[in-house]
């Protein structure tokens, strides 16, 4: 059977989840493999793992559990080695860079930062800040709403002056966070929103971070944003030239 491997810890972490529930239906017994320094935190995987609602939770309450009473380089849901033997193997090849990861990250989270457009109020800003776009919108309006030819050339203006907009407020979410937080990670585009930046923050200094994100609100209230943590830093774990599980 393989082995599911939910995090790497020092072997003197005082509070390794030794024996609590992991993924699976029944659920499988965590267990703690050590080599040298360093540890595993596994289980056994099932069969037919797929990214169910009840196995991510159990994947991020086993993480929860180890980290709060010290570092854990998170792995993201998924990762598989084919037995503890090769989990094993991969400490023991890689044990300089996880130990350094693990002091990096010590006393770190992440807080992961979507932003969108409230889709009236930066229409509004647009055009204010745009005033030979609002013209043409003005006289647009005037004349009933034109014709299909100059409707389409308005709409196609306005995207693309809005879309300008979502790039350069991009840009605003990084620079407004950034000083209270250790590092950033700019995760994947995606349709929906206009930023997907990941924070890694102190713990002791989460409630500053948070707070410059308030501000961000209030200052640019055209801007939603949303915020998930703190959460294990998955995004700055590095795992090397490899990942640490076939």
């Amino acid at each position: 059977m393989s082995t599911y491997i939910y995090g790497i810890a020092s072997s003197s972490h005082p509070a390794l989840p030794d024996g609590m529930e992991g993924i699976g239906r029944p659920a499988c017994v965590v267990r703690v493999l050590k080599q040298g320094e360093l540890a595993a935190i596994v289980s056994d995987a099932p069969d037919d793992l797929k990214p169910k609602r009840r196995d991510l939770l159990a994947h991020q309450n086993v993480l929860t559990e180890a980290g709060a009473a010290g570092a854990v380089l998170p792995m993201r849901f998924g990762s598989l080695a084919p037995d503890d033997e090769a989990v094993a193997t991969v400490l023991g090849e890689r044990a300089d860079h996880y130990e350094e990861r693990l002091r990096a990250l010590d006393g770190k989270v992440e807080y992961n930062v979507k932003a969108t457009h409230n889709e009236q109020a930066v229409l509004h800003q647009v055009l204010a800040e745009n005033p030979e776009l609002r013209a043409m919108v003005e006289a647009n309006q005037r004349q009933g709403g034109g014709s299909y030819e100059q409707k389409l050339q308005l709409g196609e203006m306005v995207s693309s002056t809005v879309r300008a907009r979502e790039a350069s407020d991009a840009v605003e979410v990084r620079r407004a966070l950034e000083p209270a937080a250790e590092a950033v990670g700019v995760g994947p585009e995606g349709t929906g929103w206009l930023a997907n930046i990941s924070f890694l923050v102190d713990r002791g200094s989460a409630d500053g971070f948070l707070g410059a994100v308030d501000e961000l609100r209030s200052t640019q209230p055209h801007l939603e944003l949303r915020v998930h943590g703190p959460l294990p830093p998955y995004s700055f774990v590095d795992p090397g030239p490899a990942e640490p599980a076939g």
